[in-house]
């Protein structure tokens, strides 16, 4: 009888891929956990308790099968493994390296609530498909049949991404727009290199355009070509821009010279990685070099924002949240990076305005948290007297993103909104107001994980092909 090979998780504790330490890894860009050996996987991955009612799977955006996946790895079947792990992910290897598994899969881990500690599953996932990368089993996209029928994407980030591999896989032709010179969206240029170095995105890019999709880059739609223009070229339009307007800081001095946006310091930091000519960055305005660095907000962002500092050599890095460590969105995982690389979380603490031109500290008040809001969360208030100013070279605004107005920006009418500014969409499908145009991510989310871009990019190819078909039933009668 073959000795059972799950179920290990009482015998076996829970073991991360070592890390590189925090005096080595504050240094520079590189990936700070290493990967699985094939035995550490396997043992690993044996902890699967195998539940019937598996709550890692019900938590996941994707419903990844990872019980199944889990099996397979401890059982050394690894490319099985893999071919269960894509059947439902675009994007494996990113999930497995920037989802925020404590808050959803290994967050809710039936053995994690018994008290022995979760599966590590990210980084299995992680492990799983660089492997398949590595022994070639990730093939390039070939469909089984060309379709005439074209479908335009405006976005290259991971949900225009998703829809997209779906879409030429089924034989759909397939023309991606973007604005940057480079496709990967937040991906390529909003995350930093030591949670996701870029060679990882980039060879999905190119599996991409290996696979017969067409980038169209540098291209920013209502300016170099119009959304009508696209929309007449294309038999559907899928819209998946993203987030990119800053969350705006109040109070006196707030446009000070000095004060930046997250999402401009992080892109000229990994554009400087990639090599490229940033004279933003070189000029000291987008680094932080030798400067005392304050960063506002308390989600992943503001956590990329003050590991980059520490990275480019910043005297001091300082992070102001106006709610304590346990209300804090960010991952509670990348906090306790920052803090071992060296950077100091001001809790309770809130911008009420800055001092300099250009800027040389923020006026900082402390908060106490009160009763609960609409959402259950407790409401920060104002503690009267307990002002102080925190000197700073550079201040980095990480108060998240809101939806551009893209209506007025590409001259579309009948694009229906939401009251945030988001594109009004249809659950699952992502069908819009406008006959064969659809939307996904957070241009309908509002700003969100990546793991949900990717869910809804697959989701709404599917209804997009679902479309097509019909466009073509109703012409051949």
């Amino acid at each position: 009888m073959a000795k059972q090979p799950m179920l290990k998780f009482v015998s076996v504790e829970r073991d991360m891929p070592e890390k590189r330490g925090a005096e080595s890894r504050r240094h520079d860009f590189n990936e700070i956990y290493a990967e699985f050996a094939d035995a550490k996987a396997k043992e690993q991955a044996s902890r699967c308790s195998q539940c019937g009612v598996p709550y890692c799977q019900t938590h996941c955006p994707l419903h990844n099968n990872i019980p199944d996946w889990l099996r397979l790895t401890a059982e050394g079947r690894l490319q099985e493994a893999y071919e269960i792990s894509q059947a439902t992910n675009t994007f494996p290897e990113i999930c497995g390296r920037i989802c925020p598994q404590d808050r959803l899969c290994e967050g809710n881990c039936v053995i994690e609530q018994s008290g022995h500690g979760t599966v590590t599953i990210g980084a299995v996932e992680k492990y799983i498909t660089d492997t398949a990368w590595e022994n070639g089993w990730v093939k390039p996209i070939v469909p089984a049949m060309e379709r005439d029928q074209s479908v335009g994407i405006i976005g290259a980030g991971p949900g225009g991404l998703a829809a997209a591999d779906v879409l030429r896989r089924a034989g759909v032709q397939v023309t991606i727009y973007d604005r940057y010179d480079r496709a990967g969206g937040l991906l390529t240029y909003g995350i930093p290199g030591f949670k996701l170095e870029k060679d990882v995105v980039m060879r999905r890019n190119e599996q991409l355009e290996q696979g017969g999709v067409e980038f169209v880059l540098n291209c920013n739609v209502g300016e170099d070509i119009s959304f009508d223009a696209i929309r007449g070229k294309h038999d559907a339009v899928v819209i998946a821009t993203g987030v990119y307007k800053t969350r705006d800081l109040e109070g006196p001095g707030a446009d000070a010279e000095g004060i930046v946006r997250a999402i401009d310091y992080l892109t000229a930091s990994n554009r400087k990685s990639f090599g490229d000519d940033v004279p933003e960055y070189d000029n000291g305005e987008l680094n932080a070099a030798g400067k005392r660095v304050v960063v506002i907000g308390g989600g992943d962002t503001a956590m990329d924002c003050v590991r980059t500092a520490i990275r480019q050599g910043a005297t001091s890095v300082k992070c102001l949240y106006r709610r304590d460590r346990a209300n804090m969105p960010g991952s509670q995982r990348e906090v306790q990076n920052a803090e071992e690389e060296g950077v100091v979380l001001e809790w309770l603490s809130a911008p009420k305005g800055f001092v300099g031109e250009p800027v040389t500290g923020v006026i900082v008040q402390k908060m106490r948290l009160g009763a609960p809001d609409a959402s259950g969360r407790q409401s920060p208030e104002v503690i009267e007297g307990a002002d102080y100013v925190e000197d700073a070279d550079i201040v980095i605004k990480a108060l998240g993103f809101e939806p551009e107005d893209l209506p007025k920006l590409w001259g579309v009418e009948g694009l229906d909104v939401t009251r945030w500014g988001t594109i009004r969409a249809e659950y699952t499908t992502g069908k819009t107001s406008l006959d064969g145009v659809y939307a996904v991510g957070d241009i309908v989310r509002g700003a969100s994980l990546v793991v949900w871009a990717i869910r809804d990019g697959r989701d709404s190819a599917q209804a997009v092909l679902e479309y097509l078909n019909g466009a073509r039933a109703v012409a051949a009668e």
